[in-house]
């Protein structure tokens, strides 16, 4: 397209159809990427967040439309993933890994792999019910439980009796709270994630797509069939 405009640029006649159609026409620079790195991360990051309030999205899947809010109380991953949306890097991402009955995580396999980790946001307000949104991260090397900064996951989980949460409680050294109590036993879960890995969103509407992605047959973890997604940032 940016070919295109130059050509067009140099007929004289055409001009003024140039100058109608600007308006449309799209942008020919690329999406400016923050510069970020391990020294400035958290300044950068947090200035981020003030500059752009936008928590609210939609995730576009084959299977249907996830609608969901970012919390502002854990302003560094929300800023790392409104970053990400609108650098473009989930234009060609997908679920690459699904695990039926926990969860399905999603990154662009080919996009940049970067040399910083998000520092954990922590909330007990915030934990593993079914259509949490968190990040990943990998255990070796990491006692803080950094989280990665592309790769992120939505929960499936299941379903827990008393017993079921009761037994968890007592195994991983958690109390659970009324609304976590109320949140596993009716909507779902995955308890044995929470304090291990930053939650800092969740699906509102479209529940049951999760349900869908969950159900598609694998290799291991690996959809035989690619189920690719966007993000739209909606407000």
């Amino acid at each position: 397209m940016c070919k295109l405009l130059i050509a067009v640029i140099r007929q004289p006649l055409y001009f003024s159809l140039l100058v109608i159609f600007l308006g449309w026409l799209p942008a020919c620079s690329p999406k400016k990427e923050l510069a970020l790195d391990k020294s400035n991360l958290r300044e950068v990051l947090n200035q981020y967040a003030h500059d752009n309030p936008e928590t609210q999205f939609v995730i576009h899947t084959p299977m249907g439309d996830m609608q969901g809010v970012l919390y502002q109380d854990t302003p560094l991953h929300r800023a790392n993933f409104l970053r990400l949306v609108k650098e473009g890097y989930f234009d060609k991402a997908d679920f690459y890994r699904v695990i039926a009955g926990f969860a399905i995580q999603g990154s662009n396999p080919l996009g940049k792999k970067e040399a910083f980790l998000i520092p954990a946001e922590f909330n007990p307000k915030h934990y593993h019910k079914k259509g949490a949104l968190a990040m990943a991260h990998f255990d070796e090397g990491n006692p803080e439980k950094a989280s990665s900064t592309t790769e992120f996951y939505l929960v499936q989980g299941e379903r827990y009796t008393e017993e079921n949460l009761k037994d968890d409680e007592a195994e991983y050294g958690i109390t659970a709270t009324p609304d976590q109590r109320k949140d596993y036993t009716t909507l779902g879960g995955n308890m044995e994630l929470d304090g291990k890995y930053t939650v800092f969103g969740e699906v509102t509407k479209g529940l049951e797509v999760i349900d869908k992605i969950a159900t598609v047959k694998v290799i291991g973890e690996k959809p035989l069939q690619k189920i690719p997604f966007s993000i739209e940032l909606t407000k």
